[in-house]
C-alpha cells in the first residue's frame, strides 16, 4: 500500500520552510491536526490539509489505546520504503512522546490508511543506523524534524517502522 507520492507545488518548499519555524511550530501543530481529521473523514482518507498546502503526505494510523483499549485514530505526517511506512515520533518537538507512541508500544498491531485503501501492519522501533538512516529521510523531506530533535531537549524521537502483516 505505501504509495505516498504526492504531486509537488510550487508553494510546498515555502510552506515546508515556515513550517520549520519557531512561529511555524506554534501556529501549524494547534491547527492541522484539527483540520486534517474532518477532511480525512469527508474525503474517506484520500486527501488532507497538510498534503495540500504543505505537500507532506500524511497516513491514517488507527492504535488500541494503552490503557482503554479502544481503538484512536490520528492522521500523520509518515514516509515509504518499500513496503514499509516510517512514523516519526517528533510530537512537534515536545519534550513527551505522544500518545500514539505509547498506544503502539502497548499494542504493535496497527491499522493505516491512506488514498481509501486500509491495511494492517506491526510497529516496531527503529534502533543504531536503521533509525538514523531514516531520521536523515524525514528530515530531508520536513526540515522541521531537525528544530523538533532540537526543541525535544534530553528525549531522543523514537523512528517507528510500520511493517504489513
Amino acid at each position: 500500500m505505501p504509495d505516498l507520492k504526492i504531486k509537488p507545488r510550487p508553494w510546498h518548499p515555502l510552506i515546508r520552510k515556515l513550517a520549520a519555524t519557531n512561529f511555524g511550530i506554534w501556529l501549524l501543530a494547534g491547527t492541522l491536526h484539527r483540520i486534517d481529521k474532518p477532511l480525512l473523514r469527508l474525503s474517506r482518507n484520500r486527501t488532507s490539509f497538510t498534503s495540500i498546502l504543505a505537500g507532506l503526505p500524511v497516513i491514517v494510523l488507527t492504535t488500541t489505546g494503552a490503557k482503554s483499549g479502544l481503538p484512536r485514530t490520528t492522521p500523520l505526517v509518515a514516509l515509504a520504503e518499500e513496503d514499509k511506512i516510517i512514523l516519526i515520533a517528533s510530537y512537534f518537538g515536545s519534550t513527551r512522546h505522544p500518545a500514539w507512541y505509547y498506544n503502539l508500544r502497548t499494542n504493535p498491531e496497527v491499522s493505516v490508511s491512506h488514498k481509501g485503501q486500509t491495511g494492517q501492519y506491526r510497529a516496531r522501533l527503529a534502533v543504531g543506523e536503521e533509525r538514523e538512516g531514516y531520521w536523515e529521510m524525514a528530515a530531508s523531506l520536513y526540515p522541521g524534524y531537525t528544530l523538533y530533535k532540537q526543541k525535544a531537549g534530553d528525549r531522543q524521537i523514537p523512528v517507528v517502522v510500520l511493517e504489513p502483516v
